[in-house]
């Protein structure tokens, strides 16, 4: 059974991997060149309210609980090509997804109805992206 300690520790480290998303995807927007260029830019452009809203819950949640929010970015992992960005994006939502999870999985042993319920939508947000992000890598390269 987890601590609430361990629980504000959890969304912290997520609330990392939030951050890292918002400028892994400002930053690919940015640089991605090559003839999907603008499908590219389109695609992780709008991904970047969702990630922001995340970690504004996330900050919320941890300062409601006691805590301090985190203001730690995970590295942007660089790439090279949009296979690369794509295939980046693709682990870090899966990552997202993973780690949601074991965050609903804290929230219900601390009987946080509320939070576990909004951090089950990130993973249905998360589990989303995913997959459209392995759209994209099908047959593309």
């Amino acid at each position: 059974m987890s601590t609430s300690q361990e629980l504000i520790a959890a969304l912290n480290a997520q609330l990392s991997a939030e951050y890292q998303a918002v400028v892994q995807y400002t930053h690919y927007s940015a640089v991605v060149s090559g003839p999907y260029r603008l499908e590219l830019v389109r695609f992780f452009q709008t991904e970047i309210p969702d990630e922001q809203g995340h970690a504004q819950y996330l900050a919320n949640a941890v300062a409601i609980r006691g805590g301090t929010p985190t203001t730690s970015v995970l590295p942007v992992p660089p790439a090279e090509d949009p296979k690369q960005m794509l295939q980046n994006v693709l682990e870090a939502e899966t990552q997202a997804v993973e780690a949601y999870k074991k965050l609903v999985q804290m929230a219900e042993e601390q009987g946080e109805t509320g939070l576990k319920l909004q951090l089950e939508t990130f993973i249905q947000d998360e589990t989303t992206h995913r997959d459209e992000t392995r759209r994209l890598l099908q047959g593309t390269w």
